[in-house]
C-alpha cells in the first residue's frame, strides 16, 4: 500500500559542494516548502504558483535566515515520483544542507528510506520495476557501454519487448482456457499450428535474453583480463603500465607475486577488469604452488588471456606450459605479449614471430617497461570484446534477477513446446503458458511482492 506521508532527503552527493539539492516528494511537498520559504515578492505563495516553474527565495526559521535558494515546483502527476514535488537548491555548506533538512522534518516531512522516491515512482505508475531497476544502474554505470545498456533499460526497451511477449502468450492463454468451457463439445478455439509458431519464437527470444546476460554481466562489472605467464616476464610491469600507477610490486626476484592482484580500469570508454596472476613455474613452495593454481583458474573466468613472454629469454617460452594454457583458453581471445623487446634476442623474436597461431590468438610485441606498443595491445583488447556491437536499442540483460527469472521462464515454455509436440491436453497447456507469463510479470512489476520491492530499493542511495 502507498504511503501517503511527504518525504524528504538530500538528492546530491553528500558532503561539501557548490550547489545542494534538497527533495520533497507528497500530497504536503508544496505546503511544507510554503512554511519555510519567503520570497523577495510580497505575499508570493508557492502553493498558488504555476508548475514546471523555478522561485528564488530565502529559507527561513523565524527571523533567521538559513540561505538563499531556488526552489523548483513539479505537480501531480507531471513528476518523476507521480506526486507533487519540490526541489530546493541551496548552497552545499553541509550545515546548511542539514538544518534545512531538519526544518522540513519540523514542519511534517520525514526522512526519505533509500530508493524511496523512485519506489514511489513505480508504485505511481510512472515507470515498471525493470525501469526503476535502471535507475540505479544508470548511477552505477562507469562507462560507455554500461551507460547505453542502463538507458535503453531505463527508457523501456527491455521491459516492451517483455510485455509484448505476455500480451501474446494471454491471447493464447484465453483461447486454450475457452476450449475447457466447451470441452463436451471438442472445439479448438486455439489454432495449434499458431500456438507452436509463437511458443517457438517466444523461446528463441527467451534463449536469446537469457544469453545475453553473460556479456550485459561482463558490460557492467568489468571485462575480465587475465595476466598469466612465466616468472619475471613483465606481467606486474604490465599490469603497472596498463593501470598507469604501481599497483603490483616489481622486482627481479622470482615468485614475487604469489596470489592474484586484482584491479579496474577504464579503457576507450569500456571497463577492463585485470588479474595479475602468479608466474607459472615448477616450484616446491606450497604458498606459491597456490598462486600458481588460482592463475589457471583464473583463466576460465576470463574473457581475454594475455600470455605475457620474456624475448630476452628463450626458456621463457616453454611449449608445454603454452600448450597447457591454451588447453583451458576456450572462446576467449589468447594474446602472446612479447615482452622487452628493447633488449631481446633476435632469434627469440624471429622464432616468436614465425610461430604459428590457432583461432582467437594474437601476437603483439611491448614493452611494458616503457609502455611501447602498448596502444597496439589495448587496441586488440577493445576490438575482441566488440562493446560498440552493443547499441542503445540492443536488450541485453545485466541484472541478476531478470537472468534467474529468465531461466525460469525459459524452462516454463520448452514445456509448452514439448507439450504440444506430445499432444497434452490444453489444461496442462495452460498451466505452463500461464507460469512463463507470471515469471515474465515478475520482471516488469506487474506481480510482485513487498520482500521483493524492499529487497531492490533498499541497494538504491538516499534521495533518489
Amino acid at each position: 500500500m502507498l504511503d501517503q506521508s511527504t518525504i524528504c532527503a538530500i538528492s546530491t552527493s553528500p558532503g561539501v559542494g557548490a550547489i545542494a539539492v534538497i527533495r520533497l516528494s507528497g500530497e504536503k511537498a508544496i505546503e511544507i516548502a510554503d512554511a519555510v520559504f519567503r520570497s523577495p515578492v510580497k505575499g508570493k505563495i508557492l502553493n498558488r504558483q504555476e508548475a514546471n516553474t523555478l522561485h528564488f527565495g530565502q529559507v527561513i526559521s523565524g527571523n533567521e535566515i538559513i540561505d538563499e535558494v531556488v526552489v523548483s515546483l513539479f505537480k501531480a502527476p507531471h513528476s518523476f515520483t507521480g506526486e507533487d514535488i519540490v526541489e530546493i537548491s541551496c548552497h552545499g555548506s553541509v550545515f546548511i544542507q542539514q538544518r534545512i533538512l531538519e526544518l522540513l522534518i519540523e514542519k511534517g516531512a520525514r526522512m526519505a528510506q533509500p530508493g524511496e522516491f523512485t519506489q514511489r515512482a513505480f508504485l505511481n505508475g510512472k515507470m515498471d520495476l525493470s525501469q526503476a531497476e535502471a535507475v540505479a544502474d544508470v548511477i552505477a554505470s562507469s562507462n560507455a557501454a554500461s551507460h547505453r545498456l542502463a538507458i535503453n533499460q531505463m527508457r523501456g526497451g527491455f521491459s516492451n519487448e517483455i510485455k509484448k511477449l505476455r500480451d501474446e502468450m494471454l491471447h493464447f492463454t484465453a483461447m486454450v482456457e475457452l476450449e475447457l468451457d466447451f470441452s463436451e463439445e471438442e472445439v479448438e478455439f486455439a489454432n495449434r499450428t499458431e500456438l507452436k509458431k509463437l511458443t517457438e519464437r517466444i523461446e528463441i527470444l527467451l534463449r536469446k535474453l537469457k544469453d545475453s546476460f553473460q556479456l550485459g554481466n561482463v558490460i557492467k562489472n568489468g571485462i575480465p583480463v587475465a595476466i598469466v605467464g612465466e616468472t619475471n616476464v613483465g606481467k606486474s610491469t604490465l599490469l603497472n603500465a596498463l593501470l598507469n600507477e604501481d599497483k603490483a610490486i616489481v622486482s627481479e626476484i622470482h615468485g614475487t607475486t604469489r596470489d592474484v592482484i586484482e584491479d579496474v580500469v577504464n579503457i576507450h570508454g569500456t571497463a577492463f577488469r585485470f588479474f595479475d596472476t602468479a608466474g607459472i613455474r615448477e616450484t616446491n613452495d606450497h604458498i606459491e604452488n597456490l598462486g600458481i593454481e588460482r592463475s589457471y583458474s583464473k583463466l576460465d573466468k576470463a574473457k581475454v588471456v594475455l600470455l605475457v613472454v620474456d624475448t630476452q629469454n628463450p626458456y621463457s617460452i616453454v611449449q608445454g606450459r603454452i600448450d597447457k594454457i591454451r588447453e583451458r583458453v576456450n572462446d576467449q581471445l589468447l594474446i602472446f605479449v612479447a615482452n622487452k623487446i628493447d633488449t631481446g634476442l633476435k632469434e627469440t623474436i624471429q622464432e616468436l614471430k614465425r610461430s604459428v597461431l590457432n583461432k582467437n590468438e594474437k601476437l603483439v610485441f611491448i614493452a611494458a617497461k616503457d609502455k611501447e606498443n602498448l596502444d597496439e595491445l589495448i587496441d586488440h583488447m577493445v576490438h575482441a570484446v566488440n562493446l560498440d556491437a552493443a547499441s542503445q536499442e540492443d536488450i541485453i540483460v545485466t541484472n541478476a534477477r531478470h537472468f534467474e527469472i529468465l531461466k525460469n521462464a525459459h524452462g516454463a515454455i520448452r514445456r509448452v513446446l514439448n507439450g504440444l509436440d506430445s499432444g497434452i491436453t490444453g489444461d496442462f497447456l495452460a498451466q505452463d503458458i500461464r507460469e512463463c507469463m507470471h515469471y515474465l510479470g515478475e520482471i516488469t512489476g506487474e506481480i510482485s511482492t513487498h520482500e521483493v520491492l524492499g529487497h531492490i530499493f533498499k541497494n538504491f542511495c538516499i534521495g533518489k
